[in-house]
């Protein structure tokens, strides 16, 4: 039987899009309130939906929508009015839906909705007679305070405050989660923490902690934002006579809302973090551990939970060795085996891994021999960036081990292959991460130091050591610097090649001290070593040594003067030709010998910069030196000697130092 002409194909589906939004022009009430339900309801949970809208200027129309209504709502006053009220609240009921729709969870569509000014509409309509109408612009407004992209209030500004406590007094609940969304989104200075604690909105908060799940959770992140970093805020926050708030937040750790127990952990964890006076018990630290590995399992939080322990743990080795002996490794390590796993959670348990790994051996060598850094290796060039940069960060760690690195269990294809590509990713945290890692597992160890550089990293450590970024660029030399410690003559010819003394130079001399210090640990490890290291700093007319000259008679900050004086340390370990170069440096023929630099170092209130003085005086008065005599005259006229000799006892040197100006001093000086 043919087809009948009814049973035409629909449309394409960009036609329909197109005529919804068309709907929203419509001069029918009716039609403009059906056509936001559709959008509405087709768009909630579906980004591909909103970002098709959004390109069709779907916000602005709702935006015009929501403000035409509420505008009219205040001019039908007459007692035949009630319908066309009706009406306008329902527009305005619909349209802050749909601007919440589009903003939750979703930037771009904050964005659009900021943009199209949106905002302010929404927050006057908190203070509409209608309470489905403030119910609906609270819940939009909640979903925009979720974002990054939302306006920071100021607590501290006019009567900022007396809005805030209208919100929390409220009785409507999404009013009261506005406010406490506020607090969260806003509150970033402990000046404002101190505020809102000293006016009394903490207790308040702490109040609200037995109203509903969706009030109690909204409270719990608020109450950890008010305490985060701040011990005095914590401490008062903690008293006995505050209501027993930590009581109310323990007990909430036993909620049967997985959310909730998540969030309470979070506050007890911050209140840890930043007074653990306020928690000490063993009890409550191993019952925090047990909570978050159980919500590891959890769909709803099991994404977040890694992040919690990682904030628990992080550079505390008593609570990382009460994870380990939890099992804590082998339980993050059989949710990556599971796989494949959402980004975000696979981020985090890298993450809670990398801090395992952080400070104990124990942790790295049961990471080890479970065998989990293949999928650490695989992550590496997983489609997220912050998956890359969280696998990058468990490297790091993990690559601390000398023992490891020794046995080259690092430097090879698997990881050494991608995070060299990762050089050149397009995240700039990324590579940063990246070259974390590769600062430690080149840090050593000859033999296997040339797979990198046959991988070609050392084209892309210079080539970032010329960033624009001033961490990429201390980041780059700081893995030159390592790259090249403890390598033969033969690797330090190769890594100089690619370099080059004027490019070497140029680092010695960068704006940012931060870079100047890792580029003279560079050119120190660059010229430790036989003779034949040290003579690079004398090639091209001796570039490189007179820019360290330079540094050292201009530089302010401590780490740099205490990597220069290093590196004349070294050169004043080699010939009479060396030695020499280094005093022309360091007392220049035509300077005044009373005010040279290393008079100044000797007197530093800097122990280190005093013990690297030492250090290259004791290289250059060594006694098997034929030049020594006509340098140790040089140094007593400078007023040297005299301030050594104060310093053979100075407990601030190390003993190897104070043995060897002994040494020096009785072969040079002649005296004791």
């Amino acid at each position: 039987m043919p087809a009948s002409a009814s049973s035409a194909p629909p449309p394409p589906t960009h036609s329909r899009r197109e005529d919804l939004i068309g709907k929203l022009s419509s001069s029918s009430t009716d039609t403009k309130l059906k056509a936001l339900r559709d959008l509405k309801n087709q768009i909630i949970g579906n980004r591909t939906k909103k970002l098709c809208f959004l390109k069709l200027g779907a916000v602005p129309l709702i935006t015009s929508i929501l403000s035409s209504s509420s505008s009219a709502a205040g001019t039908a006053g007459s007692a035949c009015a009630g319908d066309i009220v009706e009406l306008n609240d329902s527009l305005i009921i619909q349209s802050a839906a749909a601007i919440g729709s589009f903003a939750c969870g979703f930037d771009d569509g904050v964005k659009a909705v900021l943009d199209a000014g949106a905002f302010p509409l929404l927050l006057r309509l908190i203070s509409y007679p209608n309470d489905k109408v403030v119910d609906a612009a609270a819940r939009s407004l909640k979903f925009i305070y979720q974002s990054k992209l939302a306006p920071r209030y100021d607590f501290l500004q006019g009567n900022n405050m007396t809005f805030i406590w209208s919100l929390l007094n409220s009785e409507n609940e999404n009013v009261t989660g506005l406010g406490a969304s506020i607090i969260t989104h806003s509150c970033q200075t402990s000046l404002e923490q101190k505020a809102l604690s000293d006016s009394g909105v903490l207790k308040k908060l702490t109040y609200m902690l037995g109203g509903s799940v969706t009030q109690t959770d909204a409270s719990l992140e608020s109450v950890a934002t008010i305490l985060k970093g701040n011990p005095d805020v914590v401490s008062k926050f903690t008293e006995p006579e505050n209501g027993g708030a930590l009581e109310t937040i323990t007990e909430l750790t036993k909620d049967k809302s997985a959310r909730t127990r998540l969030l309470a952990c979070i506050c007890l964890i911050v209140i840890k973090n930043s007074a653990p006076s306020c928690l000490q018990s063993l009890r409550i630290k191993t019952k925090l551990i047990l909570i978050l590995l159980e919500l590891l399992e959890d769909d709803q939080v099991g994404a977040e939970a890694p992040f919690a322990l990682s904030s628990l743990i992080a550079e505390k080795e008593d609570l990382q060795l009460l994870a380990f002996e939890a099992n804590v490794i082998d339980k993050l390590v059989n949710h990556l085996r599971r796989g494949p796993l959402q980004s975000r959670r696979f981020e985090g348990i890298l993450i809670a891994l990398a801090n395992m790994c952080s400070r104990l051996e124990r942790c790295r060598d049961r990471l080890l021999s479970l065998e989990a850094m293949k999928l650490v290796g695989d992550a590496l060039s997983h489609d997220s960036g912050e998956v890359r940069a969280a696998a990058c960060i468990c490297l790091k760690n993990v690559s601390r081990s000398v023992k490891n690195l020794s046995a080259g269990l690092f430097m090879n294809e698997s990881f050494v292959v991608p995070l060299v590509r990762l050089l050149v990713d397009d995240l700039t945290f990324v590579q940063v991460s990246a070259l974390d890692a590769i600062s430690n597992i080149v840090v050593d160890f000859l033999a296997h130091k040339t797979m990198f550089m046959q991988c070609g990293g050392v084209k892309q450590l210079v080539q970032l050591s010329k960033s624009m970024d001033s961490t990429i660029r201390v980041k780059a030399v700081c893995a030159l610097r390592n790259l090249i410690f403890l390598v033969n003559n033969k690797c330090k010819e190769e890594i100089l090649s690619e370099l080059t003394q004027l490019t070497l130079r140029s680092l010695i001399c960068d704006p940012e001290a931060s870079v100047q210090e890792q580029a003279l640990a560079l050119v120190r490890n660059l010229v430790d070593g036989p003779l034949d290291s040290i003579q690079h700093i004398f090639a091209e007319d001796a570039l490189l040594l007179h820019a360290v000259g330079q540094q050292l008679q201009s530089a302010s900050k401590a780490q740099v003067l205490i990597q220069g004086m290093y590196v004349f340390t070294n050169v004043a370990s080699g010939n009479e030709v060396h030695k020499e170069a280094v005093m022309q440096e360091l007392f220049p023929p035509l300077a005044n010998d009373s005010e040279s630099i290393m008079f100044k170092f000797l007197h530093s209130d800097d122990s280190r910069l005093r013990t690297a003085a030492v250090w290259t005086l004791v290289n250059l008065t060594s006694p098997s030196s034929s030049g020594a005599s006509g340098w140790v005259m040089k140094l007593r006229n400078a007023g040297i000697f005299s301030q050594l000799k104060n310093m053979v006892n100075d407990p601030c040197l190390d003993l190897r130092a104070r043995t060897a100006l002994g040494q020096s001093m009785t072969s040079g000086d002649g005296s004791t």
